[in-house]
């Protein structure tokens, strides 16, 4: 039996190691993301989603459904990041945090949840947002603690497995709009992917920090 994945924001870092490590393994791989050209080398589907436009969240998903009948495991690896006070940040930079790491992660299961396969397990990419909460990080951590508990109330009402992946420093370009130094004992993309593999097949719940 082939198993079917849905990477959305497999264009980011985290999502490409986690569709590659899918794809070694004989999946069938969907990924999506609003830079498609990251993705040409990838076997399988590539959708087009930006993850702050509903409509454009709904047309991938019919797309998709072009493809594959169900979804065997689902990620959500989409994020952003600022380093700003809250006294100093942009409205537009507060959106675009909260859109990226909590609105569109809400847009993506809400439009995914007819090929969600009975069985299916959610991941949703977290943070350890209790070491970040830190001056500049007010629309991250929000967004990402916002995640935490929209996560736990969707394993409530749909009885699937949902875990939050919640990494250490990884090494990945978002650290880059940041003030902070990439601590010499980070993780790298592959480490995340891997994991989140072996919790699939564990049927690893909840939290999971790694």
């Amino acid at each position: 039996m082939i198993h079917n994945a849905l990477i959305w924001g497999a264009d980011g870092g985290i999502g490409q190691a986690i569709a590659r490590l899918l794809l070694q393994e004989g999946w069938k791989v969907i990924t999506a993301g609003r830079h498609v050209q990251r993705l040409v080398d990838l076997q399988g589907v590539v959708v087009e989603a930006d993850f702050g436009h509903p409509y454009s969240i709904q047309q991938a998903v019919s797309t998709i459904s072009q493809e594959v009948d169900e979804i065997h495991l689902w990620v959500y690896a989409v994020g952003d990041i600022t380093s700003s006070k809250i006294s100093q940040m942009a409205i537009q930079d507060w959106q675009r945090i909260l859109e990226a790491n909590l609105t569109g992660a809400f847009l993506a299961t809400h439009y995914s949840w007819p090929l969600l396969a009975k069985e299916a397990h959610l991941f949703y990419l977290g943070a350890l947002v209790e070491r970040l909460r830190l001056p500049g990080m007010g629309a991250y951590v929000a967004a990402k603690a916002g995640l935490e508990s929209l996560a736990e109330v969707i394993a409530k009402e749909s009885r699937r497995r949902v875990t939050v992946v919640r990494p250490a420093a990884v090494a990945t370009p978002l650290w880059d709009k940041t003030s902070f130094k990439l601590p010499p004992n980070h993780l790298i993309p592959s480490d995340v992917a891997i994991q989140i593999l072996k919790a699939y097949q564990e049927g690893t719940q909840g939290n999971l920090d790694i």
